[in-house]
């Protein structure tokens, strides 16, 4: 099986992991999960993203510089490398910035979609008659209001903050196109990649915890967290399968944030005695969350042969790379 994958937002957590693990499955290794891998060979990858290459390993791949939300520039690419899958993991999604910089959000998280979208269809339709690029979108389960978790992929969203509003707003982009697409809805995703240029829960709450500082953490609302291995897997499975449709890729324990942090301090062994539980509304923040979401992954274990990390793994595979 030999495909030419690229990967918008490559130098992203999500986007960095989809290259390393396309490069294991060029050389023949197996990447980090569970699943059982398709045997390929020969991917072409092009990770594309803003700004310089972050990534350490400069090699077995291609890569371009790329701002999704310039028009010409995404045509530009996508005419260059004419590639089979384009997975887009670029997005805004720190949600309470979404709120108070709109216009920003929109451009990115919308109008830059539409922007691949037109350049897909135009691409497909220069191209044999039967040959459809897989366009591959990442999602959210801040789409829906939390009031009935967990979530299965036909299950109806009704988005509480601009940043819902703005990533349904996007599948609803890419539903009503022409072209052969994808949706994978995913919840938090932790883990750690090179040069990285913001946190996550996992990563701020060790560090809070390792340094004895007093946090205050939500326990009313509660989330499925995603290793962001995992959600690498569910991506290539998407394109190496040709899957289409809506997919939900995410960890598999729900719990809530204060039972996360917990977690991540009873697994290396600090101290709670600095978490005091608050209510979300104490919070005052900019942009609403839904209190329960989680997803029932049936459909992509099914589908793709999706297989997730427990959360406790997921930290075990952690400590593994933050020592090394």
């Amino acid at each position: 099986m030999s495909k030419k994958i690229l990967i918008t937002g490559s130098n992203g957590l999500l986007g960095q992991k989809i290259v390393h693990a396309l490069l294991h499955l060029n050389a023949g290794k197996q990447p980090i999960g569970k699943c059982v891998w398709p045997k390929v060979s020969g991917i072409k990858i092009i990770a594309a993203s803003k700004g310089e290459n972050r990534m350490v390993e400069k090699l077995g791949y291609e890569y371009e510089q790329l701002d999704i939300c310039d028009k010409q520039q995404v045509e530009t690419v996508l005419q260059k490398h004419t590639p089979d899958v384009v997975i887009n993991t670029a997005a805004m999604t720190n949600v309470d910035a979404c709120e108070t910089q709109k216009e920003e959000c929109w451009r990115t998280n919308v109008i830059a979609v539409q922007n691949l979208v037109d350049a897909l269809k135009s691409k497909g339709q220069s191209q044999a008659p039967n040959f459809e690029p897989l366009f591959i979108h990442l999602s959210t389960d801040f789409i829906f209001d939390g009031e009935a978790g967990p979530y299965k992929e036909d299950d109806t969203p009704n988005p509480l903050s601009y940043y819902a509003l703005s990533k349904y707003e996007s599948e609803k982009i890419i539903q009503n196109s022409k072209i052969k697409w994808t949706i994978l809805r995913t919840i938090i995703v932790y883990g750690i990649a090179d040069n990285m240029s913001r946190s996550n829960i996992v990563l701020w709450a060790k560090e809070a915890l390792t340094k004895g500082q007093k946090i205050n953490v939500v326990d009313d609302q509660f989330r499925a967290p995603t290793l962001s291995e995992d959600l690498a897997q569910g991506c290539i499975l998407a394109a190496l399968k040709g899957a289409t449709g809506i997919y939900n890729i995410s960890g598999k324990d729900i719990m809530s944030i204060l039972e996360l942090v917990y977690c991540i301090a009873d697994f290396w062994k600090l101290d709670k005695s600095g978490v005091t539980p608050i209510k979300s509304h104490t919070l005052n923040q900019a942009a609403k969350r839904p209190p329960r979401t989680g997803f029932i992954l049936d459909k992509a274990i099914r589908d793709l042969g999706y297989t997730p990390f427990s959360f406790t793994e997921g930290l075990a595979i952690l400590d593994k790379q933050l020592k090394k």
